[in-house]
């Protein structure tokens, strides 16, 4: 059954629309044909989960598959989630409205070490147990009164993906059902369909899961144990001893999808050219969980390029990969598309690429109107660092890509870095900047704008499968070399810089590495108020959640060796020397020094040591462990290795019938430029619409609004003009902002197009991509040289709903309405924006005012009422609001008997209804 919603999704609510469902292109099949039903869960705020591509690309796929339904739910902001709370609300998924103890399944996105709070928090939310045993398990009544199996569970699946969960799912394993690990495109559908059979012959859960634990990619926590060295293995014979990592080839079509009415994290249409990256950066989990590299045929994504700007209006799209300048095709892809959309105000994006790659192709396809940011990340501020982490990168290719960006127009650029990578000294925290400062003196031009950087500064934490998984860090080095730079930077102008907080990188580092003994820290913590918005807006908060949490589960002592950067992972210090700790300990300017350093620890990172088991390995994602170790081995010798996508194999291992093979295709001939936009500003016709705003989309903002006419307009193909300068924009001017949660009949907007079109033609395609709460009432032809209906506002109609104490008679209703029409002044108080308090008489403002209706509520008397008042953009107008402060000043004057003078003043505004906008001549 339905969750009723509507009295808890209203417009007290930060961003209401993120709740409602109704986006473009969000898919709404219907739930009793549904042989399963499934809930993609994103544990973050909508605007981050809804622009995840991930997050698109599966929710697509799911509703691609036969008699199988894929809901949507998010981490509701702290307003709702207290709302919820409070009239015992179940969270809902947001599309169909309904309980997510209703579906069959859910999937929540794993994707960082300390998200899994958030995880906890959304299945409280739903009334879930939060582990998997309180979901099996029933209190049986009478012998003994024992806890036993529930055969029939009435909750549904819980199942976790991404990439921290695929790189190591033990700290997480007593709160999911099962896993899946790697990409999900295949996966997923295999999934729902030994649902969908096990339903059918009435499978009971632990059935259920013993098959699903037979497809490949699939973990179940719950057949496996933890021994005592952290190490994982089957506790019973028909499941795998290790559990394969799912590799899929990347399907362009499916990244098209959900438009949202909020403005998201990433507001644009984003398309995936490459899976994977061969690049082999030592530190770099997702470069070693994502092998074998496979590339997109250029064809597929400039087709799905073309056909998800025109099925969703964006003006902006992003080419999405590990490493984006690695894909061969990039700037033949980048300018057939600038040459296709050259006439549509349209821009490519690229996350963070490689630098060494980045020329004057790259360049000529970025940007357009709106050059958007540029990023590189170099990772390291010398050569030996950058050999160390197998970066491949040289000074002369960091230089000549920044120059190519100074050249082609960028004077800021971003650029990443990061602190504590094994063999680091203090001459290499230094060497980042004097790297920046030597970047801004050779790019410097005569005439010019100084070119500014903007620097993140991570602090480097360890991760799973990668050659670095055996590295320790240590919180008190990280703030040493955090104040070594900022003295350095102090002196420096044109840099921005951004450190990460040490006490998060360390808490990564800690569950990250974990084993099946921090499932209680985190459902402590989470217990205690720890939440990914808690570390961002108060950090000390979380972080004291966390401490406290890992106090009382008593692995505290198991803390202090991350932060001190002693923790091994296996907890057996004998296999490191004295000497050992006091050569990972002691800060070394010396570059000799520190190569033997190196060789020292190499030394002591015995076979036994190395071959100590880890709480992740039962995971196979394809590279030998073997692979790992000698990598580590390359990497203290500061030895490189090339990419295998473009040289000689590196035996790693993935390669094979399992996990396939790197697909690099070779790129087409890049076409000619065609030129840049150049804004049509031609002003051939003037159309006035009037429109109605109603339903759902009461709760879409004003700014959405604009944004949605832009979009509906390039959806529509219709020839809007645009505003010249550097920054063009389309000619959709509003008349004015309506209230949020306030629904209208009167709306108006203008449109300047650079041809002419029928009227009848106008209206029909622009109602054919509007949403069906936004119907359009009348369509007009303007003259050109007409004054914009802004200039020409006088006057507002509006429908207004109040409510008043439940004695109210009608009667008195329209005694208050008669004598606040009778009034000549009714002065009102009120306060500029400035702070300054003036009397402004209300009165004078109000040209009409009449009782529609009243009646009588369970609590409450309603009236609804009809006004029109002034409605100037000199700001001399009449609020809803201010017909409210009108009635309690009348209502106590009036002396009626039975009735209290306090009674009247307590009005409440139920709801606001705009009827018409009033334009002068």
């Amino acid at each position: 059954m339905a969750v009723a919603v509507e009295q808890l999704i209203t417009s007290d609510i930060l961003k209401p629309a993120r709740y409602l469902g109704n986006e473009r292109l969000a898919v709404h099949k219907p739930w009793d044909t549904s042989a399963i039903r499934w809930v993609l869960t994103y544990p973050e705020v909508y605007e981050v989960g809804a622009s995840n591509l991930g997050h698109i690309i599966l929710y697509n796929v799911l509703n691609a598959q036969p008699r199988q339904l894929c809901d949507r739910a998010y981490l509701p902001g702290p307003d709702l989630a207290a709302k919820l709370r409070q009239t015992n609300t179940p969270l809902f998924a947001v599309e169909s409205k309904r309980s997510l103890t209703e579906f069959d399944i859910l999937g929540f996105s794993l994707s960082y070490e300390l998200g899994a709070t958030n995880i906890l928090e959304m299945l409280d939310l739903a009334g879930i147990p939060l582990t998997w045993r309180e979901r099996q398990k029933r209190r049986v009544t009478g012998e003994a009164g024992r806890e036993s199996f529930n055969s029939q569970s009435p909750f549904p699946l819980i199942f976790a993906g991404g990439q921290t969960a695929t790189s190591n799912p033990e700290p997480y394993a007593d709160f999911f059902d099962f896993f899946a690990l790697g990409d999900g495109e295949e996966l997923l559908p295999e999934i729902g369909l030994v649902l969908e059979e096990g339903k059918q012959v009435g499978l009971n859960r632990e059935q259920l899961l013993l098959d699903l634990a037979q497809i490949p990619g699939v973990y179940v926590p719950q057949f496996y144990n933890m021994a005592k060295d952290g190490s994982v293995h089957p506790n019973r014979p028909n499941v795998p001893k290790r559990i394969l990592r799912r590799v899929a080839t990347p399907i362009p079509a499916y990244s098209i999808g959900l438009v949202p009415y909020v403005e998201t994290v990433h507001d644009r249409l984003t398309i995936e050219i490459r899976r994977g990256c061969t690049r082999g950066c030592r530190f770099c989990q997702p470069g070693m969980l994502t092998r074998p590299a496979r590339d997109v045929e250029p064809d597929q994504v400039v087709e799905a390029i073309e056909q998800g700007m025109r099925a969703t209006g964006y003006n902006e799209f992003s080419l999405l990969s590990l490493s984006c300048s690695d894909y061969l095709s990039l700037p033949a892809v980048g300018m057939e598309i600038k040459n296709r959309l050259k006439n549509e105000n349209i821009s490519l994006s690229l996350p963070s690429q490689r630098v060494d790659r980045f020329d004057e192709n790259i360049a000529n396809i970025l940007g357009g109107t709106r050059q958007g940011g540029l990023t590189f990340a170099p990772e390291a501020g010398t050569q030996r660092m950058r050999d160390i982490v197998n970066k491949g990168l040289t000074n002369e290719e960091l230089l000549r890509g920044v120059k190519t960006a100074c050249e082609k127009g960028w004077d800021k650029i971003k650029l990443y870095f990061m602190i504590g990578l094994p063999g680091e000294t203090d001459d290499d925290v230094l060497g980042i900047s004097e790297t920046v400062s030597w970047l801004q003196r050779e790019c410097w031009v005569k005439n010019r704008k100084r070119l500014n950087f903007n620097l993140t500064i991570s602090n480097f934490t360890p991760k799973p499968h990668t050659p670095f998984q055996w590295h320790s860090v240590s919180t008190v080095e990280f703030k040493r070399k955090q104040n070594l730079l900022r003295q350095e930077f102090r002196r420096m102008k044109g840099v921005k810089v951004n450190f990460t907080d040490v006490r998060i990188s360390a808490m990564e580092d800690f569950i990250g590495r974990g084993d099946r003994t921090l499932g209680k820290v985190l459902h402590r913590a989470w217990e205690l108020g720890a939440g990914m918005d808690s570390w961002y807006d108060n950090v000390d908060q979380a972080f004291t959640a966390w401490g406290s949490a890992i106090a009382q589960a008593d692995l505290d002592w198991k803390y202090r060796q991350v932060e001190n950067g002693e923790w091994n992972l296996f907890h057996q210090e004998e296999y490191r020397s004295t000497e050992v700790k006091e050569i990972t300990q002691e800060p070394d300017h010396n570059f000799a020094r520190a190569k033997g350093l190196a060789t020292a620890l190499s030394a002591a990172m015995s076979a036994e040591l190395y071959s100590a088991p880890l709480p992740w390995e039962h995971i196979d994602t394809g590279i030998d462990k073997k692979w790992l170790k000698e990598d580590l081995q390359r990497a203290l010798e500061a030895a490189t290795v090339p990419d295998c996508s473009f040289e000689g194999c590196s035996h790693c291992g993935v390669c094979g019938t399992d996990f396939g093979h790197n697909v690099v295709i070779n790129p087409p001939a890049i076409p000619e430029f065609a030129g840049d936009f150049v804004p049509n500003t031609t002003k051939a016709q003037r159309l006035r619409v009037w429109f109605g705003k109603q339903g759902d989309m009461a709760l879409v903002s004003h700014l959405d609004l604009m944004r949605l006419f832009d979009r509906v307009m390039r959806r529509a193909s219709l020839p809007v003009a645009f505003t010249g300068g550097f920054h063009p924009n389309p000619r959709i001017s509003l008349a004015t902002a309506l209230a949020l949660g306030a629904t209208s009949s009167g709306e108006i907007v203008d449109f300047e197009l650079t041809m002419p079109v029928e009227v009848d033609t106008f209206w029909e395609k622009l109602a054919s991509e509007l949403p069906t709460g936004i119907p359009i009432y009348h369509v007009a032809q303007l003259d050109l040289k007409a004054s914009a209906a802004t200039q020409l506002l006088e006057a507002a109609e509006y429908l207004i709903t109040v409510a008043a104490d439940k004695q109210t008679t009608p009667a008195q209703w329209q005694d208050w309405i008669d004598t606040i029409k009778a009034k000549a002044p009714l002065w009102y108080e009120q306060t500029t924006k400035s702070g300054k308090s003036q009397l402004i008489n209300l009165r004078d403002r109000l040209f009409e005012l009449e009782l529609v209706e009243t009646y009588q509520s369970i609590a409450e008397s309603i009236c609804v009422m009809r006004y029109v008042g002034s409605y100037r953009q000199d700001g001399v107008l009449l609020r809803p609001e201010q017909i409210l402060s009108m009635l309690e000043i009348v209502a106590g004057e009036i002396q009626s008997p039975g009735l209290r003078a306090s009674n009247f003043a307590e009005f409440q505004l139920l709801h606001i209804h705009r009827n018409r906008l009033v334009l002068g001549v």
